[in-house]
């Protein structure tokens, strides 16, 4: 697809798709939230195995752009309605969740919002380590949106999302990685080099294995634990795919554990 507010590329197995308003510090407006809903569809249906989401420029993302709200319209149009408008940030996060790839936020500069709830959307996070975050949402007069309540209490726990929602105070990356947001805390200029190695060490395993996996962990976070593990290993059994990395497992450890 084409759009002016994003950039998308192919690598190998692997997709990196950046968030492409730097004058704005990738300030997502509404047009940046259809562009994102439309490329999550067209990657899903693509050969990708991973999904690499960065921000140009000086930051991540100031998440939501705050002149959407100036004049209270929510970009209500004589097509699209308030609601419609407003909930265009919820299909955009379930898009990115939703996706069948492992997806990795690489996140540097400020992490604002909206952008957060991006990240949440993701499989895995990286940041560097002068990486801001914050969630001035209160600040604004509105909650938390785009499912991002759910996602932080899942991620976090719900005393943290609570108190990051309620001040609105700036975190560091450390602290997000403490709390377990995080998987990886680099120096300064590096989580997108760890993001693209986590994203091609992935993307080189078995393809049923890796979008297996992933369903069955949102199925399990969800509170859905009927997946039958047994049809699922015969099913990786019979895979030719993953027969491939077996025989090739095999073949460098034999019988070593």
């Amino acid at each position: 697809m084409e759009s002016e507010n994003l950039q998308y590329t192919v690598d190998g197995n692997v997709g990196y798709l950046e968030l492409d308003r730097p004058d704005r510090l990738n300030a997502m407006s509404f047009e940046t939230l259809h562009d994102l809903v439309t490329v999550a569809a067209e990657i899903a249906a693509s050969d990708v195995r991973c999904l690499v989401i960065s921000g140009s420029g000086t930051s991540f993302s100031a998440g939501f752009d705050v002149e959407s709200f100036q004049s209270g319209t929510l970009y209500e149009t004589e097509t699209v309605t308030r609601y419609e408008a407003a909930e265009l940030g919820s299909r955009m996060a379930n898009a990115i969740e939703n996706l069948p790839q492992v997806t990795v936020a690489a996140m540097h500069g400020h992490v604002v919002g909206g952008a957060v709830v991006l990240a949440a959307a993701c499989d895995l996070r990286v940041a560097d380590s002068d990486t801001v975050f914050s969630i001035p949402e209160i600040d604004l007069g509105i909650p938390l949106g785009w499912g991002g309540i759910r996602r932080l209490v899942r991620d976090i726990g719900p005393a943290l999302t609570k108190e990051l929602l309620l001040t609105g105070r700036p975190f560091t990356a450390q602290e997000a990685r403490n709390a377990g947001f995080l998987n990886s805390v680099t120096d300064s200029g590096g989580a997108m080099a760890t993001a693209r190695e986590l994203a091609e060490h992935i993307a080189m395993k078995s393809k049923y294995v890796v979008v297996t996996t992933k369903r069955h962990i949102a199925e399990v976070v969800g509170g859905d634990t009927s997946r039958d593990d047994a049809l699922s290993l015969i099913a990786g059994l019979d895979d030719p795919e993953s027969a491939r990395f077996r025989e090739a497992y095999l073949a460098r450890f034999g019988d070593t554990p």
